[in-house]
């Protein structure tokens, strides 16, 4: 049998190949929309891509179900539980609690485990070249390392109204009726990583084991003693903010994302065609170089978006393609990195980039507004504004501070005033410098904390030192 965990960093997210090595057949899991490195894998070991399934509606990233089938003519798989309201919107077969797919020696058993989404499957993976036992569960957002999906997304990004406190009653019965079923051994293999916003406090070991999770899991002492209201308290504390984005998400994977094909490769742009467009703008373009260039000068109406790392992330927070209709042009060096950037951007459903230019020369060009710490008490702004998200918010701010981040900015302007200047910093000054320029490009008066929070308290530091 072939297991192998595909991991984007960018949006900590995990798919998974599954392959017969005896039959050449393979399954994708949660695919991301960019399919080229599944395809690779599967001609790298010989193998066919005969289905793609998903564990769940997600929220985080646009899916690349359809995307993979369309390429390869693999069947879909989605399930088919949750009730009404939780069903999927295109062509594939429904699977239920207990239902099997079979390639060659392999069994993959899903198993209904609501509380993330109320549809949520697991796939527990049998390789009868073996034995008949189960050794592998893929538990997309119910079980992480260390950690479980958040049953208030829905709330957060969905518009549900109170939905996660019985969102967290099924985790709670998932836990109780399938997963700590399984046998210790069963290896298991989640579908985010540290740093995803799908929960709290997520490790960074790729798998973990069911025998481990039952001992040493946060959950497992409420598990033990039956202690359901405690596990709802924990569970709900402290949950991180939501990306804005991640609404978009649940709706268009709902409805079955738009397959995009086999993209044309993006073209260099002259630098008079790019500038009669920003005259005209007529498209919005993407400053992708590193926070500390950027605040060097840029073009004015630029989306911040450092890449390539996290494209994908930032280009979420920063660019709405439901309220601007304008294409993307990408700052790249060459036509491999902004390639590579797209890839990115199609993840979240930025599909519409249309060239890249390699520089701003006969751009027009000017420095992003910015203050120092040590200046900062002799303006004042008409917001103060922490986009951090609300967790470091709570730990401490500068005085004054309201809290919204980056995240969700863009979809929450009517929390900002209309009039006068926003001073914005994050922790170190990253987020800050997307927020502040997808907030500038939609009309509102920024300047960005030099050295964001971090700056200011070395700043208080410094006069604590001088004082004493």
């Amino acid at each position: 049998m072939l297991l192998e965990r595909i991991y984007d960093e960018d949006l900590s997210q995990a798919s998974y190949v599954i392959g017969c090595q005896a039959r050449g057949e393979a399954i994708v899991v949660d695919a991301r929309r960019d399919i080229q490195t599944y395809l690779d894998l599967a001609a790298k070991n010989g193998m066919t891509i005969v289905a793609v399934a998903e564990t769940h509606i997600h929220a985080d990233y646009l899916s690349g179900t359809r995307e993979l089938a369309a390429a390869t003519g693999a069947q879909i798989y989605v399930s088919g539980e949750g009730g009404e309201d939780w069903q999927y919107g295109f062509e594939g077969t429904r699977l239920h609690d207990g239902d099997t797919i079979t390639l060659g020696n392999i069994t993959v058993k899903a198993l209904h485990t609501p509380g993330h989404t109320p549809e949520h499957l697991v796939f527990l993976v049998t390789d009868g070249a073996f034995t008949d036992q189960p050794g592998y569960l893929l538990s997309g957002d119910f079980v992480f390392s260390g950690d479980l999906g958040r049953p208030d997304l829905l709330d957060e990004a969905a518009g549900g109204v109170d939905t996660r406190f019985e969102g967290a009653r099924q985790l709670f019965r998932s836990l109780r009726e399938k997963f700590l079923t399984l046998p210790d051994h069963v290896q298991v293999y989640p579908a985010h990583g540290a740093g995803s916003a799908c929960g709290k406090a997520l490790g960074a070991l790729p798998s973990t084991t069911v025998g481990y999770e039952r001992l040493y899991a946060w959950w497992a002492p409420y598990l033990a003693t039956d202690d359901e209201q405690g596990f709802i308290d924990e569970l709900l504390d402290g949950q991180p903010d939501a990306h804005a984005y991640f609404g978009r998400m649940k709706r268009q994977n709902k409805l079955g994302p738009a397959v995009m094909g086999e993209r044309a490769p993006l073209t260099e742009l002259s630098t008079g065609t790019v500038r009669a467009d920003l005259e005209a703008d007529r498209i919005t373009l993407v400053d992708t170089r590193p926070v500390e260039e950027i605040l060097g000068g840029t073009v004015p109406g630029a989306l911040a978006i450092p890449a390539p790392d996290k494209a994908a992330t930032y280009g979420g927070w920063a660019y709405d393609p439901e309220s601007d209709t304008r294409p993307l042009v990408l700052l790249a060096p060459d036509q491999e990195t902004a390639q590579g950037i797209w890839d990115h951007l199609v993840r979240v459903g930025v599909d519409d980039v249309t060239g890249y230019v390699t520089s701003f020369d006969g751009l027009p060009v000017e420095k992003p507004a910015t203050v120092s710490p040590a200046d900062l008490d002799g303006i004042e702004p008409a917001l103060l504004l922490d986009v951090r998200n609300r967790t470091e918010h709570s730990e401490g701010t500068i005085p004054g501070a309201e809290q919204l981040s980056a995240g969700k900015v863009l979809w929450h302007q009517d929390r900002l005033p209309q009039d006068g200047t926003i001073v914005t910093f994050c922790q170190s000054g990253v987020r800050n410098c997307v927020a502040a320029s997808a907030l500038r490009r939609a009309g509102f008066d920024v300047v960005e904390l030099e050295g964001s929070y971090q700056g200011w308290l070395d700043e208080q530091a410094r006069r604590a030192t001088v004082a004493g």
